[in-house]
This record gives C-alpha cells, structure tokens and sequence, in this order.
C-alpha cells in the first residue's frame, strides 16, 4: 500500500515565526513533502482590497527560509499556498523573489519552481455576469451583480487540489500558489500517488494548521503525517505536545459552517461517519471519510473593495451611572453627528462604538453580557471617503461622549475619559463584496501556471 508522508511547520506561514526545533524534528523523519498554507480570510478585508499583507516580510522570509533549506536538503517537494496572506498575484510574486533571494544566499543546486496565480479582473468577472455566469452568494448573500463587482477592487479564486497536482507532475520542486483551500495543498501530492479524494481532501483538513490539531494548545509547531489510503496518522513534534482523538476530531470541525463537511472545488468531505484511534502517546490514527463530488466544479471567489478612511479615539467609562445607560449615551452621540455632519446613510460616513467590557467582542451575539461591568471601554471608529471628515467626525463622536447629556448627571468633569485628544488614523476601511461560488467547466480553469528553474549557484546579471 502507497504511503506518503508530510511535514507541516506552521498553518499561516510568517503570521508569527515557525517554531525550527520542532520542524527540523520533523525533518530527521525524512518527509516526501512539506507543505504550509500562507494565508487566511480572517485577518479581514484590508490585505485582499489594498493588495498588502498581514505579515511582516521578515518573518514570511525567516519561515521560507527555515523551510527551503531543510527541503532542498532531503531534497523533496515544499508546497506553499495563499502566498503572502491573501494569495494575489504581488504575494505569488513576492514569495517567488524570496525563494530565488534565498537560493542565492544558500547556493543551492537548481530546482524547479512553479508559480500558480489566481487574481481575477473585476472587468475580467463582469464580462461573466454579462454572459449569464450566476456567481452564487454563500451563507445568505444575494447572487453578485454588476453593481457589486463594480464596488471590488481585488479578486482571487480559490484553487482546489488540481492545479498543485500538476504542477507536481511537471517536475516542480517548489510550489507557490496564490489563493487556495488549504486542505488543497495536502492533498495535491496524495492524489497524485492514487489516493481517493475522500482520503487526500480528509488529510489536508486534519493537517492544515499544524499543532493547532494536538494537545496542549501551542501555535507554530509541526507536525508529521504518515497517509494511506483510508489511514491516516498524524504525529505531534514537539515534545511536550500530543496528538489525541479528541484534539483531532476537534481541529476536523474548525471553521466549519458544518462540522462534517469540508467543501473544495470539486466537491465535498463527509466527515460524519470518521472514526480516531490513539496508536501511540503522540499519534492519533483517523479514517472513514466519503467524498461527495459536485456535479460541476465550484470555484470560491473572495473579493474585497474599499469603503472610505478610517480614523480611531479610545474612551473610558468608569462612572456607575454612565455605564448603565451607555447606549442612551451612544444614541445622544451619533444624534449630535447626525445634527452636524447629515445623516450617515445619506451622507457618506459611518461610525461604530465597540463596547468592550461588555459586548466589545461578540456584539448582538455575545450570550452572556455582564449585567453590571464597573468599567467599559469604547473603541470609535468612524469611516468616510474624505479624511478629513473622518478625523472630524471620529473627534466629535468620541468628545460627544465626555459630554453625554444624561438625566441624572449633576457633576461637569465629563463622563468619560479620553485616552488621548489624539485621533488615530487606521488603515483604510474595506469590505467583503464576494463571498461566492462560481461553477467553471474545468477545475483550473482561473489559474494560471509559470515555470522557471531557480539556480542558486548562478552568478546574478550585470
């Protein structure tokens, strides 16, 4: 029976530095593959609609770096997807740069290194819609129309396992891939070797994050997994970690809509009938995953586009009174910028009050809100085209706040403390526009490969 196995360091390569004690462990095992996803829709809208980054070059390098030399050393295949955080065509970019700069300082041997972008033109998207394409919205969205690419400045595609797969065909030592499932990495290589989708689609989900599926909790280590068909054993690295049944099937239903489904392009894990098993105090052994295939593929789309300037004030409240009626206060707030600035919907900025200490995190949704917290502070933020008036804005609703005219309020200190007089200037405000489906003909279809041999040991042109 086939068995592959993979080494995984990290599941968002360069968001902190990958741990190397626990990686180069994982090395002395002799992996066929290492591989690590680079990117994640959860550090929000900013990094995909302004085409930046998350992480800091440095440490993107650092773990690139880390797991270059070990790879070339035992000379197997190092996949790497979302390059950069969002996995647009500057972050396939930037991370092929990295890997020639760091052969170059290590002279390695040549190798092969494919390059698979995924970025979308909004033009490139409404021509779609013109020709009748239906770009699906998920979990409620309305279906996307012209108007709402026509608000989308960045688009990527979200590859599935196939376009990986065949760049390891073709001779890739390297892979960096733009936008992708990060299931998809993993199991490119075991579909490659023969196994089912349900098995290499399966093992990419347990594997993805790395130690985030073993116990205790401890971020950037690695972990190894020995894969066969319908068996698959991942194994903790670090020495104080282990992976268990219950850290295993938990890491399985992670950031899941559904709990037992993991849903690619092509179609779909069932996870519902998994069994784990405990084959050693660091390995955990899971198997009994279905596949369910679509009947055309679907390709996700994240788009994001920007909403205005962001400017941010820091209140603190710490008076009983002010406290229990801190949404009276708010509402007096936002009714004093509305009477200065015209109302929000109709002329062009937002502001948000973020409660913390009492619902700062969770909003509407937070269970369980303290009925009385002694002291709450409020982020403000406020967001508009012009930055000016954002500045404007955020200072008033922030000071209207220190002036809330409340019944029972006899002193004339305020009440509210002012962090600083300071404005903060934010990063600029974006926002999903596309978080859909689309169905293509062919899997690949929206992305685009590149080949070029990677010599460390050449000299650099004049």
């Amino acid at each position: 029976m086939t068995e592959i196995s993979i080494l995984c360091p990290t599941g968002h390569l360069g968001f902190t530095p990958l741990e190397p004690a626990s990686f180069r462990a994982g090395c002395a095992l002799k992996p066929d593959f290492i591989i690590a996803d680079s990117g994640s829709c959860d550090i929000g809208p900013y990094p995909l609609g302004a085409d930046g980054q998350a992480s800091p070059a440095a440490w993107q390098r650092h773990d690139l770096e880390v797991m270059l030399t070990e790879a070339r050393k035992l000379g197997v295949p190092m996949i790497i997807g979302s390059a950069s955080d969002t996995g647009t065509d500057r972050g396939v970019r930037q991370f092929a740069d990295l890997i020639v700069e760091i052969a170059r300082e290590h002279r390695m041997a040549p190798f092969r290194m494919a390059t698979i972008c995924s970025e979308q033109t909004p033009a490139a998207m409404q021509a779609r819609l013109g020709a009748g394409t239906v770009v699906q919205g998920l979990d409620g969205r309305a279906d996307a129309d012209q108007a709402q690419i026509a608000r989308t400045d960045r688009i990527v595609a979200v590859m599935g396992a196939e376009p990986i797969a065949a760049a390891l065909k073709a001779g890739a030592a390297v892979v960096i891939a733009g936008r992708a499932s990060d299931c998809a990495l993993f199991a490119a290589p075991l579909l490659n070797a023969g196994m089912s989708p349900a098995t290499a689609y399966y093992a990419g989900k347990l594997m993805e994050c790395a130690s985030f599926c073993c116990e205790p909790f401890m971020g950037k280590e690695s972990i190894f997994g020995r894969i066969a068909e319908d068996d698959i054993r991942v194994t903790a690295m670090h020495p104080g970690q282990r992976c268990t049944p219950a850290s295993l099937a938990s890491h399985a239903m992670y950031e899941r809509r559904d709990p037992f489904r993991e849903y690619v392009a092509s179609g779909y894990v069932d996870m519902t009938g998994v069994r784990y098993e405990q084959l050693d105090e660091k390995t955990t052994r899971a198997s009994g995953a279905r596949f369910v295939p679509s009947a055309r593929p679907m390709v996700k789309l994240e788009g994001a586009g920007k909403v205005g300037e962001r400017r941010l004030a820091v209140v603190g409240i710490r008076d009983p009174y002010t406290i229990e009626n801190v949404d009276k206060a708010m509402a007096w707030a936002r009714a004093r910028l509305a009477e200065r600035f015209g109302a929000p919907e109709s002329s062009g900025w937002t502001v948000y009050y973020h409660v913390y200490g009492r619902n700062g995190v969770m909003g509407a949704l937070d269970p369980t809100p303290p009925a009385r917290p002694h002291e709450l502070g409020i982020v403000v933020e406020t967001v508009c085209q012009d930055p000016r008036r954002a500045e404007e804005i955020c200072a008033l609703a922030a000071r209207n706040l220190f002036y809330a005219r409340l019944a029972e309020v006899k002193g004339t200190a305020g009440t509210a403390a002012l962090m600083s007089d300071e404005i903060l200037t934010g990063k600029p405000g974006y926002e999903w526009t596309l978080n859909h489906v689309m169905a293509v003909a062919d899997a690949t279809e929206l992305f685009r490969t590149e080949f070029a041999t990677v010599d460390g040991t050449a000299r650099k042109a004049a």
